[in-house]
C-alpha cells in the first residue's frame, strides 16, 4: 500500500509552491507591527508535511479545478492549521516546546505573542477565502468560508480540543475517542478536501458525499498514525515532543488497541477512503496517493 512513483516529486513541489504562496501572503516582517509579523512567518513559513494543502490540491485535480483558486483554499486551510498549532502548543493547552523541528512560537517569542499569532493568522485566512473575485460563484465562494468557519469553530477543530483537554486521565471508547477526532483533526481534513473540490467544476450527484465519506476515512487513519509515531518514534525525527500524550494521559489509539492493531485498523480506513473515491476514476490518483502515504509515513 504505497503511493505512485512520482508522488514524492508532486508532494515536493506542492510544498515549494505552498512556501512561495505563503511568503508572498503573510504581511513581511520588517512592517509594524514587526514583532507579530516576524513570529507569523516564523510559525508558518518552513517546515511541515503540509498535508492539508496537498489534499486541497488532490482533490481539486479531482474535479479540473483552477490550480490558482485551489492554491488560495489551501492557504486558507493551512493559516488555520498553523494558528491551532500555535495556540495548541501554549502552557494552557498542550504546553509544548517544540515544533516542526524548532521552539515553539511562545518559546522563541512570548505567549501574548503566539496568542496573537494564532488570533491573525485566522483572520488571515477568512480575509484571503472573502477576496472578490475568488470563484466566479459568489454563492459557491460563501459556502467555503462557511465551511472553513465550521470547521474551525466548537463543533469542529476547537471543539474537538475542547474534548481531548478534558479527557485528560480518562478512559475513552472507540467511539467517544473518534468522535473527539473527527472534530478536532478530521474536520480540518474534511475542509481541505471540500474546498479544494468546490475550488472546480460543480460536483455531481453523490461526488460530495464520497468526498466527505473519504475525507473522514483519512482523517481518523491519520490519527491513528498519529498515535502509533508519537509512541514509536524518536522527537528528532517527529520535530516534536515524543511520547507527550502518554505522559499527559491522554486518550489515544494505543489505549485501546496495540500498535500493531492500530496499524491493520488505518489501513482498513485507507481502503475504505480509497473505495469512496474510485467513481473518480483515474483524476482522483493523488487523492488515492495521499490516503497511501498517511498510513506509511514515518513522521
Amino acid at each position: 500500500m504505497k503511493p505512485s512513483a512520482d508522488f514524492a516529486g508532486w508532494s515536493r513541489d506542492i510544498q515549494a509552491r505552498m512556501e512561495t504562496a505563503l511568503a508572498a501572503l503573510l504581511p513581511a516582517a520588517e512592517i509594524a507591527p514587526e514583532r507579530l509579523h516576524a513570529a507569523m512567518r516564523y510559525v508558518a513559513l518552513g517546515g511541515g508535511k503540509r498535508v492539508r494543502p496537498m489534499l486541497a490540491f488532490a482533490a481539486g485535480e479531482a474535479v479540473g479545478a483552477d490550480a490558482a483558486r485551489v492554491e488560495a483554499a489551501a492557504c486558507a486551510v493551512e493559516l488555520i492549521h498553523v494558528y491551532s498549532l500555535t495556540h495548541d502548543d501554549l502552557p494552557c493547552m498542550d504546553d509544548d516546546d517544540l515544533r516542526r523541528g524548532k521552539p515553539t512560537c511562545h518559546r522563541e517569542y512570548d505567549e501574548a505573542t503566539a496568542l496573537l499569532v494564532g488570533d491573525a493568522l485566522q483572520s488571515l485566512a477568512y480575509e484571503l477565502l472573502a477576496r472578490p473575485g475568488l470563484h466566479p460563484d459568489p454563492a459557491t465562494q460563501v459556502e467555503m468560508l462557511r465551511l472553513l468557519a465550521r470547521a474551525a469553530g466548537s463543533r469542529g477543530m476547537a471543539g474537538g480540543q475542547a474534548v481531548d483537554l478534558a479527557s485528560a486521565h480518562k478512559t475513552l471508547d472507540l467511539a467517544e475517542l473518534e468522535f473527539m477526532h473527527i472534530h478536532k483533526t478530521g474536520a480540518l481534513i474534511l475542509a481541505a478536501v471540500l474546498l479544494g473540490a468546490l475550488a472546480g467544476r460543480p460536483l455531481a450527484s453523490g461526488e460530495r458525499a464520497a468526498l466527505e465519506h473519504y475525507a473522514k476515512c483519512v482523517g481518523l487513519a491519520f490519527q491513528v498514525m498519529d498515535d502509533v509515531l508519537d509512541a514509536e518514534a524518536d522527537t528528532a525525527t517527529l520535530g516534536k515532543t515524543a511520547g507527550k500524550d502518554a505522559a499527559q494521559g491522554k486518550a489515544t489509539y494505543l489505549t485501546l488497541m496495540p500498535a500493531r492493531e492500530a496499524r491493520d485498523y488505518a489501513r482498513e480506513l485507507v481502503d475504505a477512503a480509497l473505495a469512496a473515491i474510485a467513481p473518480f476514476g483515474p483524476p482522483a490518483a493523488r487523492l488515492a496517493d495521499l490516503a497511501r502515504f498517511i498510513v506509511e509515513r514515518s513522521f
